[in-house]
């Protein structure tokens, strides 16, 4: 099926995530602004829409074996993913990264105050960012791995403390956005990643770690806001009318 101009960025990411490397590379936010048309953004961002919508195409005409139908994933199983998957990377990440930025703010801090910036956002993410993912973890997860085996045993489920599924998942793309807003800020600080001439090999490092650490992040909001969160909406909606008749 061929991508058209009234697309919504975030679904064709859900539908082929080889999309997410045409829209890295217009600096298109897919994941937490992901609710836009390929209309929009092309207009936001000045590009001709027949462009992306070429480049958009190609993707579907070559080869598949690079990519990953997320969509088709049981809710359970892409839940179990993004929390040993993406969870484990942030926190395996944050702790090296930190130390990488306390090295070179010391050594280069002062020809490039940037550097301070930049690690207090970071620092900022870091905190956020496990409270988040904690709170994910014990309380939309477990839920969402509840509702698939009430919907597998044909059972009722109880209606959870939080209501409604919608009430954490407003809450966490809130917090998504922020994370957005803090990276978008760290980007545009450290020239989109790109080392000064008298960088060092640890600042170099640095600033690879800081774009992995963001490249891996718009996967994991991406799965959550554009395919998690509203199938998991969906599923307590068709539970609620199954209950209700």
């Amino acid at each position: 099926m061929q991508f058209t101009e009234k697309d919504i960025v975030g679904e064709i990411v859900a539908r082929d995530y080889r999309a997410a490397d045409v829209f890295s590379g217009y600096g298109i936010d897919f994941c937490c602004r992901g609710n836009r048309t390929l209309s929009e953004v092309a207009q936001t961002n000045n590009i001709a829409v027949e462009e992306l919508l070429t480049k958009l195409n190609q993707i579907q005409t070559g080869s598949s074996e690079e990519k990953v139908d997320y969509q088709s994933w049981e809710l359970d199983l892409l839940a179990d993913y993004i929390e040993k998957k993406h969870h484990r990377y942030v926190r395996r990440r944050i702790p090296e990264i930190r130390k990488y930025l306390e090295k070179v703010v010391q050594v280069h801090g002062t020809q490039h105050p940037e550097l301070i910036k930049i690690a207090e956002h970071f620092e900022a993410t870091a905190r956020e960012l496990q409270s988040h993912m904690k709170e994910e973890e014990g309380i939309l997860f477990p839920h969402v791995r509840e509702m698939i085996e009430a919907e597998l045993e044909n059972e009722t489920l109880e209606k959870p403390a939080f209501e409604t599924v919608q009430n954490p998942i407003q809450q966490f793309m809130e917090e998504h956005d922020q994370e957005g807003v803090r990276f978008r800020e760290i980007s545009a600080l450290s020239n989109a990643y790109t080392p000064p001439a008298d960088a060092c090999n640890t600042y170099r490092v640095t600033y690879e770690l800081l774009k992995e650490f963001e490249q891996d992040l718009h996967l994991h909001i991406h799965l959550e806001n554009n395919i998690l969160f509203p199938r998991a909406a969906e599923l307590e909606e068709k539970m609620f009318h199954a209950a209700a008749n």
